[in-house]
């Protein structure tokens, strides 16, 4: 099932091709690198890393700690950006 964001994204081609240009420029940032870097370095050393078992790391006020793909995805905790950009 989509969401509302993906909903509009597919019926306004414009918004998405600008959505997807921010988010390669983000991803390419120095900060952004370094951060899934070391998620996918405690990935591999957790040997979930491609393996299919939904686990991710997450970067969190106590670290990185291992957490289920769905409850990581689109956090509200745990980082203050997060709160502000999702209201």
């Amino acid at each position: 099932m989509k969401g509302k964001t993906q909903t509009f994204l597919d019926s306004h081609p414009k918004s998405k091709a600008k959505k997807k240009k921010y988010d390669s420029e983000y991803e390419k940032k120095p900060s952004a690198v370094k951060q899934r870097s070391e998620a996918n370095k405690a990935n591999r050393k957790a040997k979930t890393y491609g393996n299919h078992d939904e686990k991710d790391a997450s970067h969190t006020s106590k670290g990185i700690v291992m957490k289920p793909q769905s409850k990581n995805r689109g956090s509200k905790k745990d980082q203050p950006g997060d709160k502000r950009a999702r209201g």
